[in-house]
């Protein structure tokens, strides 16, 4: 018993800190879902980010009861303790399932959205949203093309109406110090020279992975708190509210 509370103290601590984890791995995927909407067709890439957040506010009273069991038991806290910790288990399940899922079928999509959204850039200043797409994860990402800046020269071929029939790279391949720079080939000291593919796709398996991992250790914490609140309540058992 004294060893279960201290555990259950020390779990209550860590479920605080690890809320902080899980509310940054939530907003980060629900940023960069709104970042680069325009390559993730499909809308349901936010849930992982929306369970984590969730599950990190219900971290908080979890923790709270966890700690206040270990200094002293009450039965309706010990039942409490105990549903909190089962909606835990099944919001940080579907999130890494759902994280999982997300991080293997995206990895084929983004290539031929990035793909088809570099081949149609028609290289005018336009407002078309697929256009604007580009420029902006280029210049953010500080990359140019799909998997290098050559991705640019069949679709400047294709699409691009050039009067000089010379191929080029859109303005944003540019780094940000050649503030003179047109996109031409002739001077790629001056562009970006990895493509936007590799970079994107880094950062979509980073935050997937940094959730599957939050999820499936706080699981475990979360089984270790069950067990211990459950010796606990072998020592204090639920005379007058047996269907708890």
């Amino acid at each position: 018993r004294p060893f279960a509370r201290f555990l259950l103290r020390l779990l209550g601590f860590i479920f605080w800190g690890t809320a902080a984890l899980l509310v940054c791995g939530g907003v980060f995927v629900i940023v960069m879902h709104r970042s680069y909407r325009y390559l993730f067709q499909e809308s349901f890439l936010p849930l992982p980010g929306w369970l984590a957040i969730a599950a990190a506010l219900i971290l908080l009273p979890t923790g709270f009861l966890a700690i206040s069991i270990s200094v002293k038991s009450s039965r309706y806290q010990q039942g409490a303790l105990m549903y909190f910790l089962l909606i835990l288990l099944c919001l940080e399940v579907s999130s890494v399932v759902l994280a999982q899922f997300y991080s293997i079928r995206m990895a084929s999509e983004l290539e031929s959205t990035m793909g088809h959204l570099v081949y149609h850039y028609n290289g005018t200043p336009s407002q078309a949203p697929g256009n604007r797409a580009v420029d902006v994860i280029q210049r953010k990402l500080q990359c140019c093309g799909v998997q290098s800046y050559v991705d640019w020269l069949n679709a400047t071929a294709a699409s691009w109406h050039l009067s000089d029939e010379k191929a080029q790279v859109p303005e944003s391949c540019c780094k940000e110090k050649y503030s003179h720079c047109k996109g031409d080939l002739g001077h790629r000291e001056q562009l970006y020279q990895e493509g936007c593919l590799k970079k994107l796709g880094d950062r979509l398996h980073f935050v997937m992975f940094f959730m599957f991992w939050c999820c499936a250790v706080l699981s475990v914490l979360e089984l270790l708190a069950g067990v211990s609140n459950g010796i606990l309540m072998r020592h204090q058992p639920f005379p007058d509210l047996q269907i708890l």
